[in-house]
């Protein structure tokens, strides 16, 4: 019979789910510079959605981000998933 050791190596993220997390964490912060320079500013006044149309400007925000990822993004995925390769392998960024 052979026994399970107490402590197990770690198992580290498929490639697929670091390259996923790389591209989440840059579409967010894409989405959150797009919001942060008004690009998808609710409009004021005659034909303005008012309080509906600024909660969903914000869901075009994270969709356009999502969309530039989609296509290339600014290459902060690139980065970010070189980084948590060295980390996930045990090297010092």
């Amino acid at each position: 019979m052979t026994l399970i050791p107490a402590t197990l190596p770690p198992i580290p993220p498929a490639p697929d789910a670091l390259r996923r997390s790389a591209e989440a964490l840059e579409s967010a912060f894409l989405a959150e510079m797009l919001k942060s320079a008004g690009v998808f500013r609710a409009h004021d006044g005659p034909g303005g959605g008012g309080e509906g149309e600024a909660q969903f400007t914000s869901f075009l925000a994270d969709e356009q981000a999502r969309a530039l990822v989609a296509r290339g993004g600014i290459g902060l995925a690139d980065s970010i998933e070189h980084a948590l390769r060295q980390r996930a392998a045990g090297a010092r960024p």
